[in-house]
């Protein structure tokens, strides 16, 4: 039998743990708060990573920064 070198269901708990840990504490409001936050930072990172993406996509089509010829 193969043993495990990744555990998703325990990873999956020590996040939600740590999230109600950062939350238990907290009012509606805060928690609202605390969400967005989390939201906001989710879709810098997203777009981040999509701007890379492309960057890297451009850089692998034209390799060396050669411009194609003009048609």
């Amino acid at each position: 039998m193969k043993s495990k070198k990744f555990d998703c269901i325990k990873v999956k708990h020590q996040g939600t743990l740590r999230i109600y840990q950062e939350t238990k504490n907290m009012t509606l409001e805060q928690e609202l708060a605390y969400w967005q936050r989390k939201d906001r930072a989710a879709l810098i990172r997203h777009a981040q990573r999509q701007k890379k993406l492309s960057q890297d996509r451009k850089a692998k089509a034209n390799p060396a920064g050669r411009r194609n010829a003009p048609a």
